[in-house]
């Protein structure tokens, strides 16, 4: 089966499990109607509309080719970026630096993808981004709060640049195939991390009593990690024939994704609580910001991209 006519049928079992869960959700939201509706309701059909956006949007990047995924990324770090900084105390003289990040830095970072210069890609951020970003503050003067101002925004880009742009980087990888091939393990990942929030927040709802760190993230559940976890993997293995994966390392790809997944979506949780808010955005109705979709996918992408590189390319 070819790459296009395997990304229509995934794309067409999505859009099938989306025309089931609207269905679903406007036969709930008649039934509360009379009891005067239900937030939880109303909370679920926003999220699927979103996800008919979400999803929508997706697949025109795929069908425009590579480089419309890589601005599309780049785009959604620009948005994960100011919704962090925008939470983030910030002070005049942080002004320069984010100007280097937002103006610089993301354009360079998804550049260095889109001419495939992995060598600059790997270390551009961490190293030359790093250093750059204390001297620009230092050379405001503005001393004050300057170490806690500098470590914000430099956790700040790496995961919502750096970390984000591992994504559209797998299209870098030396995969077999035609350079489709590239992109549907790039809808695999995405795939894989947002099935596996989903389903985690479903059985937590269903089934969750024990909270695994209820002052970081009550609906986190035991429950809900293990089932949806296990679900998420298993829907991960079924996928194995778009991915360079048999059946058995599909599972284990899938299981990498969950738990890296996990540990994004709690530590960028403890973040927001840190900071006093409940979602870091709210321009995706029903999920929140940006960064709210892509705090799993921050985590998940590094881990996933380099485990691909070193073990399943020449």
């Amino acid at each position: 089966m070819t790459t296009q006519l395997q990304f229509y049928w995934l794309m067409g079992g999505i859009g099938a499990l989306l025309v089931v869960a609207s269905t679903i959700g406007w036969i709930l939201r008649r039934r509360a109607a009379p009891r005067g509706g239900s937030p939880t309701i109303d909370n679920l059909n926003q999220r699927i509309r979103a996800w008919w956006v979400m999803v929508a949007v997706l697949a025109a990047s795929f069908l425009l080719g590579q480089t419309a995924s890589i601005v599309l990324f780049a785009i959604a770090s620009v948005f994960a970026l100011r919704e962090f900084v925008t939470l983030t105390p910030t002070r005049p003289g942080d002004h320069m630096p984010l100007v280097a990040c937002f103006y610089l830095m993301i354009p360079i970072q998804y550049w260095l993808i889109h001419d495939a210069w992995y060598g600059l890609f790997a270390i551009f951020l961490p190293v030359y981004g790093f250093l750059s970003l204390p001297v620009l503050m230092a050379m405001s003067g503005d001393t004050e709060g300057f170490l806690e101002r500098v470590t914000k925004i430099q956790w700040g880009v790496l995961i919502t640049v750096y970390c984000i742009s591992y994504v559209p980087a797998l299209l870098l990888l030396d995969l077999p195939g035609d350079p489709g091939r590239n992109q549907l393990l790039m809808i695999y990942l995405l795939l894989v991390v947002q099935i596996s929030d989903v389903l985690q927040y479903v059985f937590g709802k269903l089934f969750g009593r024990h909270a695994i760190a209820p002052r970081v993230s009550p609906s986190k559940t035991v429950e809900g990690f293990v089932g949806g976890g296990l679900s998420a993997i298993a829907i991960g293995a079924a996928l194995w024939p778009i991915t360079p994966f048999n059946p058995w390392q599909a599972a284990v790809m899938s299981a990498v994704i969950v738990l890296t997944g996990f540990f994004g979506g709690l530590s960028l949780s403890a973040a927001k609580r840190s900071l006093g808010a409940k979602d870091w955005g709210s321009m995706i109705e029903g999920h929140g910001g940006m960064l709210d979709r892509l705090d799993s996918v921050s985590f998940a992408a590094p881990v996933f991209f380099h485990i691909c590189r070193y073990f399943f390319t020449p």
